[in-house]
């Protein structure tokens, strides 16, 4: 009989898990799958590590489960995959901890009340995160259950890197930078020594990209700077989210356009982005075959985007040892990572068109100066980490 961990990763429609075996004390993926639908039409899929499906069903439209009849569900197929092993713990994927949390926490009631505070930080994301967490609760109070932060890792940012220049009266109530996407940035870190142990020790860019985009700036292993800031609409255009904005435009907005908050909201982080800008699509695939000018337009917006940024990130490192893709479009966008390494020539990026055509993992030749990576991230296994660690230690 061997120890296993679930790792939840909630969101609005979808409850996505992983199932993970202990061996040696390490976890070893062996089921993932997802609930999807939640309140419409729901269908359940999961397939083992290779990839082959083992379980679907489907519900019919008006049928609607919900977070708790997710959670319900999935316990009762746990149950049968689990007849031979026992369920150590849950881990969740939490997008904000606030300044409070700057690592994994096992959860409690009153890890919860706080946590429910964030909500105004993140409320897109963070009353979904909670839901599966408060369903086990309930259901099954005696299993430990521990978060896991996708602001965590930037806690160790410079002050000055997380502040805003506002009046302490806002300030002190929680309105700073906090970053997001830390889940993967945590893994690149823990995974680059073994591509390239000197960058690992140096100064990195890792761009997550995919529906959601950021970039980190990392040295020794350590988050400097990050694109997102207050919340994950920040930084990068992405798939639907409009990323940096002049504060003046919401201004415009309200008294021009007469938009109120929710409106303005909807606009900002499902309305725009690649979407907005292309009117075709918020899929990179779709965007790079297609021949509408303004699909085409947005893949230029988006890849001007991560150049600014990227040179931003390297003046904050005071220079730039290697450079990371990962994330949906990092991982297998070959054009979007070739436009981008190719304009960081200037970095020292000196490009390998073949080893790019073939998804890397180096992407740079054997002779750059800048090294430049295609890493697949993994949150989950991450998560899955941090939940061993954490009861292992008591």
């Amino acid at each position: 009989m061997a120890d296993s961990i679930v790792v939840l990763n909630a969101g609005s429609s979808s409850l996505k898990f992983s199932l993970f075996l202990l061996e040696d004390g390490s976890p070893v993926l062996k089921l993932r799958g997802q609930t999807e639908g939640l309140y419409t039409a729901p269908k359940f899929r999961a397939t083992d590590a290779a990839g082959a499906v083992c379980a679907s069903r489907e519900w019919g439209a008006g049928e609607a489960l919900g977070h708790d009849g997710a959670i319900a569900h999935l316990l009762d197929f746990l149950r049968g995959e689990l007849a031979q092993h026992r369920l150590l713990a849950v881990g969740h994927r939490v997008v904000h901890g606030g300044v409070e949390y700057d690592r994994p926490v096992r959860i409690d009631e009153g890890v919860l009340v706080r946590l429910d505070k964030f909500v105004p930080l993140a409320p897109l994301h963070q009353p979904h995160n909670l839901a599966p967490i408060r369903a086990l609760l309930a259901r099954a109070p005696q299993l430990p259950q521990v978060a896991c932060f996708d602001t965590s890792f930037h806690r160790a940012m410079p002050t000055v890197a997380q502040a805003f220049a506002l009046p302490p009266a806002i300030t002190d109530r929680g309105v700073r930078r906090y970053g997001f996407h830390g889940l993967s940035y945590e893994y690149i870190a823990s995974v680059l020594p073994r591509f390239d142990a000197a960058a690992a020790r140096g100064r990195v860019v890792v761009a997550h990209l995919g529906n959601g985009a950021s970039m980190c700036a990392i040295a020794d292993g350590r988050s400097v700077a990050s694109t997102m800031g207050f919340t994950a609409v920040d930084g990068l255009p992405m798939g639907t989210r409009s990323g940096s904005l002049d504060p003046g435009v919401v201004l415009y907005l309200m008294d021009e356009l007469k938009m109120d908050t929710r409106a303005i909201e909807k606009l900002l982080y499902t309305q725009s982005g690649l979407l907005g800008v292309s009117g075709v699509s918020s899929d990179m695939r779709t965007l790079l075959a297609s021949e509408e000018p303004r699909a085409r337009f947005a893949v230029e917006l988006f890849v001007y985007r991560i150049g600014r940024e990227l040179g931003s990130l390297a003046a904050a490192l005071g220079g730039l040892d290697a450079l990371v893709f990962t994330g949906g479009i990092g991982e297998h966008a070959a054009p979007i990572r070739e436009r981008v390494a190719r304009a960081a020539a200037w970095l020292g990026v000196e490009f390998d068109a073949a080893a790019n055509a073939g998804n890397g993992p180096r992407l740079s030749t054997a002779g750059s100066r800048t090294s430049a990576w295609a890493i697949p991230t993994n949150e989950e296994l991450m998560i899955a980490r941090h939940t061993h660690d954490l009861l292992a230690a008591g």
